[in-house]
């Protein structure tokens, strides 16, 4: 019964977060949005982490799977990657190297 009420929490989360997605037409995924209100959530102490920690674990300990769909969709556009393989792997680096130097500025920051 505790894993239900734990993964109650993140759905309730989540179907809100696509609930305000489609009343206010924003242009951000639902899903995005309600785990931003699990992150605010948390960080307010509104829900502590004992009250998701098992199913999140669960859910970090099993991330592999989740990306299943992922590979299937990656294999089923195979043409159009390939023509456009080129740019993808451009952005692919650039992103990553956004991405790898903003959390070291943050890390910095917060360092300080």
């Amino acid at each position: 019964m505790k894993l239900i009420s734990q993964l109650g929490i993140i759905l309730l989360l989540y179907f809100i977060g696509e609930l305000i997605v489609y009343y206010l037409q924003l242009k951000i995924p639902g899903s995005i949005l309600g785990m931003l209100l699990l992150l605010v959530s948390l960080q307010l102490h509104i829900i502590k982490i004992e009250d998701i920690k098992d199913v999140a674990t669960f859910f970090l300990n099993n991330m592999l799977i989740l990306f299943i769909p992922l590979g299937v969709g990656l294999a089923s556009q195979w043409n159009l990657i390939s023509k456009e393989w080129f740019s993808i792997l451009v952005s692919v680096f650039i992103s990553t190297f956004i991405v790898l130097l903003c959390v070291s500025l943050i890390i910095k920051r917060k360092k300080e």
